[in-house]
C-alpha cells in the first residue's frame, strides 16, 4: 500500500466477546479495509489461544480494524461495538465467561480516547443500560494477531454468527 493511501486509513481495536463473532460484524461494514482478530491488554509477550484461554495473561479477544475514515467514522464503529455485545457484564459475553471476553475500546489517538469516553458517558445517562456500562477504555498496547486458523474464522466456516 502506497504511503497516500494508507494516511487516509486509520486503526481501531475493540474487544467485545469471542473475537470470532466480532470480526464478523465489524468486516461487513463498508468503509472497513481490513480487520485481524487477536489479542491486547496482557502481561506477556506472544501469547497464543491456549495462554489466553488459560486465563493467565490478561489479554483479550480484540478485532483490529483498519478502515476508511472518508467512508466509515470512528463513532460508527463505536456505535456498532456498543450494538453487538452487553457492556454491562464484567468479564462475560453471553456463553462466553473469563477476562479474554471483556468489554474493552483499546484507542490509538487522543482523539478516539475523547469519543469513545464521551459516548460512554451517554449511554450511561441514556438509561439504554439497566446496568453499569463496565467497558474499559484504555490506550493500545501491543496487539498480538492471532493464530491463522483464528482470522475470518466464521467465514471460513461459512457462518454468520457463533451461537
Amino acid at each position: 500500500m502506497d504511503e497516500k493511501k494508507a494516511q487516509k486509513f486509520e486503526i481501531a481495536a475493540f474487544g467485545a466477546g469471542c473475537f470470532w463473532g466480532v470480526e464478523e460484524t465489524f468486516r461487513k461494514i463498508d468503509g472497513v479495509i481490513d480487520t485481524k482478530v487477536g489479542y491486547m491488554g496482557g502481561n506477556s509477550k506472544n501469547p497464543n489461544y491456549r495462554d489466553v484461554c488459560s486465563g493467565e495473561t490478561g489479554h483479550a479477544e480484540v478485532v483490529k480494524i483498519t478502515y476508511d475514515k472518508k467512508k466509515v467514522s470512528y463513532e460508527k464503529l463505536l456505535e456498532v461495538f456498543w450494538e453487538s455485545h452487553d457492556p454491562t457484564t464484567r468479564n462475560r459475553q453471553g456463553p462466553d465467561v473469563g477476562e479474554q471476553y471483556r468489554s474493552v475500546i483499546f484507542y490509538y489517538t487522543p482523539e478516539q480516547k475523547r469519543i469513545a469516553e464521551k459516548k460512554k458517558k451517554e449511554l450511561e445517562k441514556s438509561g439504554k443500560f439497566k446496568r453499569k456500562i463496565v467497558t474499559q477504555v484504555v490506550k493500545a498496547p501491543m496487539f498480538y494477531k492471532a493464530e491463522e486458523y483464528h482470522q475470518r474464522y466464521l467465514q471460513k466456516k461459512g457462518l454468520n454468527v457463533c451461537h
